[in-house]
């Protein structure tokens, strides 16, 4: 596997920003010459948590080791503390991850654009962006997974302190608006996480609307040795081949 790391700037976000690529490499002979053919390869956008960065994956997991099973590529962007939102007072970051970085990826790596090869997964606030990402864009992405995810916002609004709030405030704009605002899913939590309770909350309400969800939880809390564990459960779930050898 080719570790990338990409720094340029968004015409979006106006500003310099830096995404971390995981690539396969082709199998070569002895002399160098490439053994495979030129192809493209399926990819996982791998979101980050509120207090972390692009980096956070290879830092705290082997997913460099772990895709390289399935020949998988992997995208993880940063945006900063933005819940993956064009935000009221803040960046746009949304239209970002969803418009602009899909098709700088697509042009710059040879990543498959089919839907049937497409995926997204994050963690806590990435959880949130994950899920955002593909009911909003269904006919883009064929599976995605949440893991301790922050589902519930407006349960998880109500219930912190009030420099939470203010924070929520600048990313989505007033908590009024927040209620009612604007397939197949993963979706794990922790029974001891802080944000459980919201987990049950999206459970429930996704599965009453008829969405394929499949929902586990275990012994666990906020950490990132659960999330370790189900990052490589989720390649497994995902529909992709393991590469023997």
């Amino acid at each position: 596997m080719a570790l990338l790391h990409c720094h340029f700037f968004s015409d979006v976000l106006r500003l310099s920003t830096a995404v971390d690529v995981i690539l396969p490499e082709p199998r070569r002979s002895a002399s160098g010459a490439l053994l495979d053919p030129p192809r493209s390869y399926p990819v996982l956008y791998l979101l980050h948590g509120l207090s972390d960065d692009h980096t956070i994956w290879q830092r705290r997991t082997s997913i460099e080791r772990y895709a390289a099973q399935f020949k998988l590529a992997v995208v993880m962007p940063g945006v900063d503390r933005s819940f993956y939102t064009d935000m009221a007072q803040g960046n746009r970051y949304w239209t970002y991850v969803s418009e602009e970085l899909p098709a700088l990826m697509q042009a710059w790596f040879p990543l498959s654009a089919a839907r049937e090869e497409t995926f997204v997964a994050g963690l806590s606030m990435g959880g949130y962006g994950a899920f955002k990402l593909a009911l909003t864009h269904p006919e883009r992405f064929a599976a995605a997974a949440s893991f301790s995810g922050a589902l519930d916002m407006s349960g998880a609004i109500r219930s912190r302190e009030k420099p939470w709030r203010d924070e929520v405030r600048r990313i989505f704009g007033p908590l009024w608006r927040f209620p009612g605002s604007r397939h197949d899913l993963y979706q794990w939590c922790g029974t001891e996480d802080f944000l459980h309770a919201g987990n049950l909350h999206f459970r429930d309400h996704a599965q009453s609307l008829g969405l394929q969800l499949t929902y586990a939880e275990g012994p666990g809390e906020h950490t990132w040795d659960k999330w370790d564990e189900q990052i490589q459960k989720t390649l497994s779930w995902l529909p992709l081949e393991k590469v023997e050898g």
